[in-house]
């Protein structure tokens, strides 16, 4: 029993060392190329000056037109951003903060009419569109399409001259507008009316076309004289804006500055 007790069931594992055949695990070292840490290094310093110089850049930029800013106000010039419609800006408007107080009125007033022409045009273009699915003339309705460009037209060279004359109170300004503002009544009132020898028959939803459709087809008819009164209240409120802006104008004195710098300009030219 005793030789049973004095045997070592481990002596075989005794001299076993499991770490024998991985010894060299702690001495070992990871060898890393010298060549990519410093390229590594200078692709970091390269982006780190890119990146700065981008940046200086960007500085100069603001810098520059920071300094044009303040140029054109000094020079009395106003800087108009974009922000109307508030969806999608497309020109500038801010008739609360620019326009005289005592003007703000008729300015909301003339932009109405500039929206209503938009409209009443939009209006044409339905019509003539429905008219051209029953069976009407095509060329009525290319017409019509082309009226549309008179919309944006009606920005450039009557709205936005009374918005800056209104602004600035400009005695060219309201001259030109004036002239401008006459012939889109003038145009609102035959549209409303239609005459044939002047429009291409059917492009315009006058009263005389509107009589003559509503006897081919009710709905045409309807259509064509809803257009009708939507040009005869754009002309109507048309010429009540003319009418105020023309007696603000002559009240304020600036028909005869406008007559001193046209008579300026004349000898000027000459």
């Amino acid at each position: 029993m005793a030789g049973r007790f004095n045997e070592n069931p481990f002596a075989e594992e005794a001299n076993v060392n499991p770490f024998a055949n991985g010894s060299s695990t702690r001495g070992s070292t990871v060898d890393i190329p010298l060549d990519n840490a410093k390229t590594t290094m200078q692709d970091l310093k390269k982006k780190e000056k890119e990146l700065q110089a981008r940046e200086a850049d960007l500085r100069r930029r603001e810098a520059e037109v920071k300094r044009r800013e303040e140029a054109l106000a000094g020079a009395g010039v106003v800087i108009e951003e974009r922000n109307w419609p508030p969806f999608l800006p497309i020109f500038h408007q801010d008739i609360a903060n620019e326009i005289p107080i005592h003007l703000q009125k008729l300015q909301y007033v003339a932009f109405a009419t500039f929206l209503g022409l938009g409209c009443c045009l939009l209006w044409n273009l339905l019509s003539t569109t429905t008219l051209w699915f029953k069976g009407g003339d095509v060329g009525a309705w290319v017409l019509s399409l082309l009226y549309l460009f008179g919309f944006p037209l009606a920005y450039f060279v009557w709205y936005r001259p009374l918005y800056r004359a209104m602004r600035t109170d400009s005695a060219l300004k309201f001259g030109w507008f004036f002239l401008c503002y006459s012939i889109h009544i003038t145009y609102c009132v035959l549209a409303a009316v239609a005459p044939p020898f002047i429009f291409r028959e059917h492009s315009l939803t006058g009263f005389m076309n509107a009589i003559d459709l509503i006897r081919w087809s009710s709905t045409l008819g309807v259509f064509f004289f809803i257009g009708a009164g939507l040009f005869s209240l754009e002309a109507l409120i048309s010429i009540w804006v003319i009418q105020q802006v023309f007696l603000y104008f002559r009240g304020s004195g600036k028909a005869a500055e406008m007559k001193k710098e046209a008579a300026r300009s004349t000898i000027n030219a000459m």
